[in-house]
């Protein structure tokens, strides 16, 4: 059963989120229009030597949609539901909006918390899962654009620098685990309605390939990219087949493959897999989006567009389980993750036992100062490259 996500009608740490005087939302960003998205691809690949042909390709993902991912919005409204969940707890403490890859950049969010006053900032990825895209990637960012505000500038002059620590990977926290047993158990429902006489469902869960390097080198405490999203299909999985008195067959599979064709990414596609399931009789699905936050391009493309169509060529019944979005148990489950880092730092500088952090399946709570080798793009492969929150930048 899935552990309650804890709902104080006000905040029940007596410090809030000191030593935390704001809030980084901190995502991938997308194009806002049709003029944006070559830019916008540019700085995604940038360093990795990709002709514009290539990207070019890739646009017309975009250009399906008129040129504008839905991210941006998804991160607004996720900005103000935190904003709404913070305050409802007493906690006036601003939420900012940043992107890796466009407008509002990094740099752009952490100089308007600085111009608010603030001197530490806690980071909140829109990312679930540790590996090297979903964490030091990110991280690398970080310290880019503190670089790039002069933070050390600033303190030589008498100003305090800015100082910026980030929440740990929450895949197996209750709230996001909460949510997804939400979102498959109603996809299920939707399901039946809409096809009253088809087969008992299987449920394939879906989140972003990667290089089968990135994989090798993305293990945090034991487990590998991979096995953090099988830990949580096990936990979502068992918890709706509990609320619909039902046992679940499920899969992981893995959608968004780019990159030549020599690499190995992580398989099988969903594509693929859906043609192979039903080769062995499968006439009806449930796809859960369980390694994505919000319903992004990779979801309205890769899955609301390719996925359900080769289920319609297949003949397969088929329907898509929401992504967690701004359901409230995920952004209950962040602020508590919010509230959680700030006591562990707090924890930290007192040189004290560290609080409690929940979790859900067999994995334990990821690390929030990362360690050296943490997420690196392949295993012992130093890129030279300095990410924040670790207690070794360098390495």
């Amino acid at each position: 059963m899935t552990p309650p996500v804890t709902d104080p009608t006000v905040s029940t740490a007596v410090d809030g989120l000191a030593p935390y005087d704001a809030v980084l939302l901190f995502s991938f960003g997308g194009p806002n229009g049709p003029d944006d998205v070559l830019p916008f691809l540019r700085n995604v690949t940038a360093g990795k030597n990709i002709p514009d042909e290539r990207l070019a390709e890739v646009a017309e993902h975009y250009h399906h949609f008129g040129g504008r991912s839905p991210i941006n919005e998804q991160n607004l409204a996720l900005q103000a539901a935190l904003q709404a969940e913070l305050d409802r707890r007493g906690l006036a403490t601003p939420v900012l909006w940043g992107n890796r890859n466009w407008e509002p950049y990094t740099a752009e969010a952490l100089a308007q918390a600085r111009e608010l006053g603030a001197r530490r900032v806690l980071a909140l990825v829109t990312s679930a899962y540790s590996s090297y895209s979903g964490c030091r990637q990110y991280r690398e960012n970080l310290w880019a654009a503190l670089e790039d505000l002069g933070t050390q500038e600033a303190a030589t002059e008498g100003e305090p620098p800015l100082a910026v620590d980030k929440v740990r990977s929450y895949f197996n926290h209750p709230g996001f685990v909460a949510a997804n047993v939400d979102a498959v158990v109603e996809a299920y429902a939707r399901l039946q309605a809409e096809h009253p006489d088809a087969q008992w469902p299987r449920l394939v869960f879906v989140t972003h390939s990667i290089p089968d390097t990135m994989e090798e080198a993305s293990v945090v405490a034991g487990a590998s990219y991979a096995e953090q999203h099988r830990d949580v299909a096990r936990s979502v999985s068992a918890a709706a087949a509990e609320r619909l008195g039902r046992a679940l067959e499920w899969d992981l599979v893995y959608c968004s493959r780019s990159g030549p064709p020599s690499q190995p990414w992580l398989e099988p596609d969903v594509n693929d897999h859906l043609e192979a399931l039903h080769a062995a009789g499968t006439t009806s699905v449930v796809l859960a989006p369980i390694g994505f936050v919000s319903d992004h391009m990779e979801v309205a493309f890769d899955l609301d567009t390719e996925a359900l169509e080769t289920a319609q060529e297949l003949g397969m019944a088929a329907v898509r389980a929401d992504s967690v979005g701004t359901r409230e148990p995920f952004v209950r489950g962040l602020v508590d993750l919010l509230l959680e880092r700030a006591a562990v730092q707090r924890a930290l500088d007192a040189d004290a036992p560290l609080p409690e952090q929940a979790t859900v399946g067999d994995l334990p709570a990821f690390r929030s100062v990362c360690v050296p080798g943490c997420c690196r793009q392949r295993a012992g492969v130093d890129s030279g490259i300095p990410a924040a929150c670790s207690v070794d930048p360098w390495s």
